[in-house]
């Protein structure tokens, strides 16, 4: 079992979620986040509007903002990892800085709470 965490954007959400029903998933979870990429942002200038100077504040300007993203984190078989993260990939993918990250991590284990079950029947 893997979980695959994806950050995509907001508008991205409904094509996003049919594409994963499409490709097999249909539990997931999105949560609301905010961040924002490496970009171009200069430590010291960051560290300076942290500290309250106004001329740092400004010189950092739009690029100091975190931006409103979905955080989407789905458990899958890892037979279906693939299929999850081209499908995340080529629903959101437009080449612009923002098209966001994913992330594959393993799951040692997984118990559904109503029955008990445990491991691949869990997310079955």
């Amino acid at each position: 079992m893997k979980e695959v965490i994806a950050v995509v954007r907001i508008n991205m959400m409904n094509q996003t979620k049919q594409a994963l029903t499409d490709c097999g998933v249909d539990a997931f979870f999105a949560h609301e986040a905010h961040g924002r990429g490496k970009g171009f942002v200069n430590a010291m200038i960051l560290e300076g509007a942290s500290q309250g100077y106004e001329e740092a504040a400004a010189l950092l300007g739009e690029k100091g903002k975190l931006y409103p993203k979905r955080l989407l984190t789905a458990v899958v078989d890892d037979s279906m990892v693939d299929c999850v993260v081209e499908t995340i990939i080529n629903t959101n993918q437009t080449g612009m800085p923002g098209d966001g990250k994913i992330f594959v991590l393993p799951i040692s284990d997984a118990v559904r709470v109503r029955t008990g079950e445990t491991g691949a029947k869990a997310i079955a």
